[in-house]
């Protein structure tokens, strides 16, 4: 085989990490014009605020699953509604290599009820009104102003 033949990995330098995107489930939970927002305690993400959400477990509906991270994460009951967004959550090493790629699939919840106490993997959770998200002064996960506000528009187009 000539030189020419051979990828950049046969030629000594490391493979390329292979990353499989893992679909989770985030729940956009609304209650009047508030968010419900937890802080993350553990990688990726971890310190931020986002939305409650995990891994969707084989054979579960997504919409159990955000119901189910919801209940998990805050103790709140919530309703799922429907399946609004998407959104993609990168995560690259110091390099720049891609290590994570989770696919954010948003389920807009409705509160049924409960107070939110964080558990699992969330240090904190808390209410926050949706138009204050963008002057806050939080460190959020990625798109959490606009899916929430995004929310909203989807609740208000459907009552």
């Amino acid at each position: 085989m000539s030189h020419h033949g051979k990828t950049k990995a046969q030629k000594g330098s490391l493979p390329a990490m292979t990353v499989t995107p893992v679909a989770a489930a985030i729940g956009v939970v609304l209650r009047d014009d508030q968010v419900l927002l937890v802080r993350r305690a553990n990688q990726p993400d971890a310190g931020k605020w986002g939305f409650p959400g995990g891994k969707i477990e084989p054979g579960e509906p997504v919409q159990a699953a955000a119901a189910r991270e919801v209940a998990e994460e805050t103790g709140l009951v919530v309703r799922p509604l429907h399946v609004f967004t998407a959104v993609d959550a990168f995560h690259r090493n110091a390099s720049g290599q891609l290590v994570t790629h989770y696919v954010l699939i948003a389920v807009l919840c409705e509160w049924i009820s409960g107070l939110p106490q964080a558990a699992g993997d969330a240090l904190e959770a808390e209410w926050f009104p949706i138009e204050t998200l963008d002057s806050v002064d939080i460190v959020m996960s990625v798109d959490v102003a606009r899916v929430a506000s995004m929310a909203a528009k989807v609740r208000d187009d459907v009552q």
